[in-house]
């Protein structure tokens, strides 16, 4: 079995250099000169040397970078059934349901152009949240001043075919309600048509940390159901998931985790510190953190790893 699988890695990724019971390849997502890809085939992981890339389950880099009979040839040898697809079709709903789609308020007012003295106030707001001109840009981020709407970013959220499907409407004037946001179905992939399923991908609790953390999805919350399309896209996609929600909902996060590897989904936790949240660690650390993440077995396992990192 395991001069087969070598043989299909081989296929898909090229001739490797042995050293020890490491077999090291050209990495196929930093493409470094050097064999830097490491895959250990007795223990199914992977981690490349250079841009850090790991994962515990060797099949994700046939599923990604191989051709559909390689991964049915890796299926077949690791006997292997089709699992994240029959799950999915478990969720199929019985009527196909229309996309949802909503018109952002008449009186958004685009902070992606040439702003005015008037828009000061509200592009105050989100550089003091972490938000750069080019987030702006590439999220679509406007404001309302007047009308229901009046004093608060608007952040839109764009299905795969880049409808808007939901918007945060967030409050920049300290307003006793922070949010006011559309009464529409919440059970939509916040910004879809921005996440790439063959990367890791995110889960954290709002907006504003999703454009720090990168390739994310707000939860709009802190919580995941297991019937909602958020879930069933990320078994589907069989992505690898990095949980980074606030120190305060730890209990909810580890709920999460726990769900996700009953789907064989390879979930990793990230220590958000206590008192901060993803948008105010920024970017550049927050890449430290996500670097530093531990790799979810069961719920003792993060436990002690997280009492060992803190002595």
């Amino acid at each position: 079995m395991l001069a087969e699988k070598v043989k299909i890695v081989n296929d898909v990724l090229g001739s490797y250099r042995k050293q020890g019971s490491e077999h090291l390849y050209t990495c196929p997502y930093c493409n470094h000169h050097k064999k830097k890809f490491s895959i250990n085939f007795d223990v199914n992981v992977f981690k490349c040397w250079v841009c850090d890339i790991r994962g515990r389950d060797v099949r994700r880099v046939v599923r990604r970078f191989g051709s559909f009979s390689k991964l049915k040839e890796w299926d077949k040898v690791s006997g292997i059934v089709d699992f994240a697809n029959m799950q999915f079709d478990l969720f199929a709903e019985e009527e196909p349901v229309a996309p949802q789609r909503l018109d952002l308020p008449k009186e958004f007012k685009t902070l992606t152009g040439k702003c005015s003295v008037v828009d000061n106030i509200p592009l105050s707001y989100l550089t003091n949240r972490g938000i750069e001109p080019c987030d702006l840009l590439q999220y679509k981020i406007g404001y309302c001043s007047e009308g229901e709407y009046e004093g608060r970013v608007i952040v839109p959220s764009f299905n795969i075919n880049g409808y808007v499907n939901y918007f945060i409407a967030r409050s920049y004037t300290n307003h006793w309600m922070r949010y006011k946001n559309p009464n529409v179905s919440r059970d939509i992939i916040f910004n879809e048509l921005s996440i790439d399923w063959d990367s890791d991908v995110i889960l954290v609790e709002g907006v504003f940390d999703a454009i720090a953390a990168g390739n994310a999805v707000a939860l709009l919350g802190s919580t995941l159901r297991e019937e909602s399309t958020l879930f069933q896209h990320i078994v589907k996609n069989d992505s690898s998931v990095f949980i980074a929600l606030d120190p305060d909902a730890e209990k909810k996060a580890l709920g999460i985790a726990r769900l996700l590897m009953r789907y064989d989904v390879e979930v990793w936790k990230i220590d958000v510190p206590e008192g901060e949240d993803v948008s105010s660690i920024g970017k550049e650390r927050f890449t430290k953190l996500k670097n530093s993440a531990v790799l979810m077995r069961d719920d003792q396992d993060w436990i002690l790893k997280r009492k060992l990192m803190s002595l």
